[in-house]
């Protein structure tokens, strides 16, 4: 059993959500954790968890929301965490890579969803693009736990994060050949990785750059399972519960 703590199922990118689960489940990912980041994701993907027993949600504004997002979406953000299978709040955090312009407005928006976690007591999962050293300071200000989203950064950020009791997001780019996350999965170990694909996005060794979908989580776990030296039924069976403990399926 496999589950994908971190993905985006929409009607925008996939044309039959009915065979995108049935594909999922019949490939051991029996629990999806979809993330809504957007106001129209956010509708959708409470929508979908209604429907389909398997999906789960975390919710919350992505930092390229910051000029839409005010204080009255936010009320409406923290009436939403209480609906049902939302299990987190995410993706939130910062992104740099198109320029630093907005960055005191994205630390505020980053700032002000790290308190309603922390008030309502959920994990977070963080988004950090060109942002670590602004990333890192804005979580030490909280009391929160959670996932870095999609990491791909060095072995010694790696360390930072798991220090502060954050969970690392290994996703398909570990499959890629001119990646280094090899060497964080060895550091760190299965006791800190969860399993992610962030589908439709950033597809597996050998689907890369066409669509990504959960039901290639378990070649995630390949490459895990072959850097660490173990069999893939412990890299799904110690994921699957980091994940479990987190977000308290």
């Amino acid at each position: 059993m496999f589950i994908d703590t971190h993905c985006h199922i929409s009607k925008e990118d996939y044309d039959d959500i009915d065979l995108v689960i049935k594909e999922n489940i019949d490939a051991s990912v029996d629990k999806m954790i979809v993330s809504g980041c957007e106001e129209n994701a956010i509708k959708e993907s409470i929508e979908l968890s209604k429907k389909y027993d398997s999906i789960y949600l975390t919710i919350g504004y992505h930092p390229d929301q910051v000029n839409v997002v005010d204080d009255e979406k936010l009320d409406k953000l923290k009436e939403l965490l209480k609906t049902p299978k939302v299990v987190g709040v995410g993706e939130i955090g910062l992104d740099y890579h198109y320029g630093k312009e907005d960055r005191d407005k994205q630390i505020e928006l980053f700032e002000k969803q790290l308190s309603i976690a922390e008030e309502m007591n959920l994990p977070v999962v963080i988004h950090s693009r060109d942002a670590t050293e602004d990333t890192i300071n804005t979580l030490k200000k909280f009391n929160v736990k959670g996932i870095m989203h999609c990491f791909s950064g060095s072995v010694e950020t790696a360390k930072i994060y798991v220090s502060m009791g954050f969970l690392l997001g290994i996703g398909g780019v570990v499959t890629f050949k001119n990646s280094n996350l090899y060497k964080v999965v060895e550091e760190v170990g299965l006791d800190n990785i969860v399993l992610e694909t962030d589908a439709p996005y950033l597809a597996p060794t050998p689907y890369r750059g066409k669509q990504n979908s959960s039901k290639y989580i378990p070649i995630i776990a390949e490459k895990i399972s072959e850097i660490l030296g173990v069999s893939v039924d412990v890299v799904a069976t110690k994921t699957t519960n980091n994940a479990i403990k987190l977000f308290d399926l």
